[in-house]
């Protein structure tokens, strides 16, 4: 016979499950249907009956629970026998002695035979109990794979969803963890050298726990051994292997272990690590799974990679333009400052130092500084030996470092305890003139400059420096111009107004020669004296128009006049007598500046004077230096304290210092003697 279960409702079902030999005596083989209909008064459960002919009815339920067994025949046919209810197995079910047989007849009359005994042989009982369990198994498998796939769409769908680098890895991390039912998660990068890992982004850890732990992995062990041989790895027992290094101490208990590699354009870009599955160890399913995953990480790794990038070029191109339009409409004296501001306004820069090479002294100079240490190297002249921007002082060349143990105090480096963050020198360089450094630093805890990064900071250098080439060609052309007004001015002054001025004072000295003594001769000499005094100051002007000389005394002293008296709204009279540029050189003439600034400095700050006036000269082989005004004086503690230093100075040379003060009247005379080496050499008084 052939038993064969269905819903109630639906068709017979005509796969035979279990079959065997009936008497041979009785009708042929019957084929029954197991039906679940609704509960009834009798009992929920399923109805046994047979169908179409012969019927058997009085059968004992199926599958270990109680049924009611009822045999449904057309309304002008009655039911041979009445129902009965037991609970059996299918093998019971067979082997169990039936005492009656209920079928039709040709005219379609219901008949009742005996059967002595209807039994299973144990072979096949076994084999349906091995289908069964196959089945079962089977089926478990199904669920599990559609629940993994589902799981693995799921995680895809979560890791391409995201667009940003940093939230792109951390997704992909959390995706795996959850997708294979782990404790602890992580995504090591791989650094470029492929030594190494340089992010370690984890899952399952609280950052309390984490700060425990200590510093993050970088590759020993089994995480090295993924590095080494990109391969997937799965372990029963991390510890059991001999590839493992061990775990720090507060790290959790690890057993489980399944290693999977992230590839990006066939390049391993990083490992995906899983630990301590829950349910179990890890199986080849997982690893497939995990595998698939980490090739869809791939993809979305390259599209965020490709999207950080052309980000990343975008902020520095966008800076650079905005520093060319700053350089070219502001003096290049700011320039250093616009450049370091700049780049400290572009994301994930913690310091900016612009140094400029002297090639004379083989030093560098700080020109301008943002970030830590500001205050303290602004100014700075420093060693090249003492900084990892000394190595550009040989190469000239964009070079970068990551982050390494720092053996002693770096300027352009950040430094946290011990350890130096990466960091980014490029030249300033035009193909005419090299300008200086650019360094720009990050703190050990961010990652190290990508390659991008490196090529836009080059980029923004070279734009940075041919802004400051236009800047200082623009400025020289404007000093050009400057100067060339000015040489039109000191001609005119000369060849027109001094002239008049000298004539006018030669016709006044005829009238005074016919005045008799007295005070119309008096008062013609004394506007003459002050016709003399205009024409040496115009003189001054012109002298002052002309092409400047770095070395001139007159230069030196009116640049040290006018710094010192920037402030003044009428600025001081300066008077020069005598050959001071060729009789006054060498160290004198830095002792006659230092003087003159010290001097002018007092009078501006203390004297409230309204009228100022510097002399300087050269008489009877004496250097002479003036000041005089018309403040409130010098009281006696003033002069011994803060003009000490002159007197020493002048006594030093073999001179003297003397100063003669009421309110109303100050004069300071600082005179030292000419002596050899005074004059250039060759030169004579």
């Amino acid at each position: 016979m052939t038993i064969t279960a269905v819903p109630a409702g639906e068709d017979a079902i005509h796969t035979p499950t279990l079959t065997g030999k009936a008497n041979p005596t009785t009708s042929p083989i019957a084929t029954m249907r197991i039906h679940r209909p609704k509960p009834t008064r009798s009992g929920n459960g399923a109805s046994l009956f047979i169908s179409p002919t012969p019927a058997l009815s009085c059968m004992p339920a199926v599958f270990g629970v109680e049924v009611d067994i009822a045999t449904p025949f057309p309304r002008h046919i009655r039911p041979p026998c009445r129902c009965v209810r037991r609970t059996e197995s299918p093998v019971d079910l067979v082997r169990r002695r039936t005492t009656s047989y209920c079928g039709l007849g040709a005219e379609g009359k219901a008949i009742m035979t005996e059967i002595d005994q209807l039994s299973f042989p144990d072979g096949p009982r076994l084999d349906l109990d091995e289908a069964l369990a196959t089945l079962v198994v089977q089926a478990e498998r199904v669920r599990t794979a559609q629940a993994g796939l589902r799981a693995l769409l799921s995680a895809t769908q979560a890791v391409v969803e995201e667009s940003d680098l940093a939230a792109v890895l951390r997704r992909i991390a959390e995706a795996a963890t959850n997708l294979v039912d782990a404790q602890y998660g992580a995504l090591g990068v791989i650094a470029p050298e492929r030594d190494a890992l340089e992010e370690f982004i984890y899952v399952g850890l609280t950052p309390m726990e984490a700060a425990k732990i200590g510093d993050l992995p970088t590759g020993h062990g089994l995480l090295g051994a993924l590095i080494a041989d990109p391969r997937p790895i799965r372990l029963p027992n991390m510890s059991a292997d001999t590839r493992a290094a061990g775990f720090p101490d507060h790290h959790p208990h690890m057993e489980s272990f399944l290693g999977v590699p992230v590839r990006v354009r066939g390049e391993v870009f990083g490992n995906l690590y899983l630990t301590n599955r829950r349910d179990g160890l890890f199986t080849e399913e997982d690893e497939r799974l995990v595998e698939a995953l980490a090739t869809t990480a791939g993809f979305a790794v390259e599209n965020a990679r490709l999207l950080d990038q052309a980000r990343t070029r975008e902020r520095w191109m966008g800076a650079a333009a905005g520093l060319s339009a700053a350089l070219l409409s502001s003096s290049t004296t700011t320039a250093f400052d616009l450049i370091a501001s700049r780049v400290f306004e572009v994301p994930g820069i913690d310091k900016v130092v612009v140094l400029l090479k002297d090639d004379a002294r083989s030093e560098l100079q700080v020109a301008a500084v943002r970030g830590s240490d500001e205050s303290q190297l602004r100014g700075a002249v420093i060693d090249p030996q003492a900084t990892y921007a000394g190595e550009f002082g040989v190469a000239g060349e964009t070079t970068a470092h990551s982050r390494s143990p720092a053996a002693s105090p770096d300027p352009v480096r950040v430094i946290v305890d011990g350890i130096a963050g990466p960091v980014v020198a490029a030249p300033l360089r035009t193909s005419g003139r090299l300008w200086g450094l650019l360094c720009t630093a990050r703190t050990p805890d961010r990652p190290r400059f990508t390659t991008t990064e490196i090529d836009s900071i080059a980029d923004f250098a070279s734009r940075a420096a041919i802004a400051l080439e236009l800047a200082h060609a623009r400025e020289e052309a404007q000093r050009a111009l400057l100067a060339d007004d000015r040489r039109r001015i000191a001609r005119d002054l000369h060849d027109h107004v001094i002239q008049q001025l000298f004539g006018t004072g030669l016709t006044l000295q005829a009238i005074a020669g016919g005045l008799p003594p007295g005070g119309d001769a008096d008062r013609l000499s004394e506007s003459i004296d002050q016709l003399d005094d205009a024409i040496s100051q115009i003189r001054t002007v012109v002298f002052a128009l002309s092409h400047r000389d770095e070395s001139s005394l007159r230069h030196r002293v009116i640049d040290v006049v006018a710094d010192q008296s920037a402030a003044r709204r009428r600025p001081p009279a300066i008077r020069f007598t005598g050959p001071v540029d060729h009789g006054i050189a060498g160290p004198l003439s830095d002792e006659v500046v230092g003087v003159v600034r010290e001097l002018l400095s007092n009078a501006v700050r203390h004297s409230l004077a309204d009228h100022i006036s510097v002399e300087v000269a050269l008489v009877e082989e004496s250097v002479l230096v003036l000041v005089e005004d018309d403040g409130v004086g010098i009281a006696d503690a003033e002069r011994r304290s803060g003009l000490q230093n002159l007197a020493e100075r002048a006594s030093a040379r073999g001179g003297a210092f003397t100063v003669a003060s009421v309110p109303g009247a100050t004069s300071a005379r600082w005179t030292v003697p000419v002596r050899d080496g005074a004059f250039p050499t060759g030169e004579s008084q």
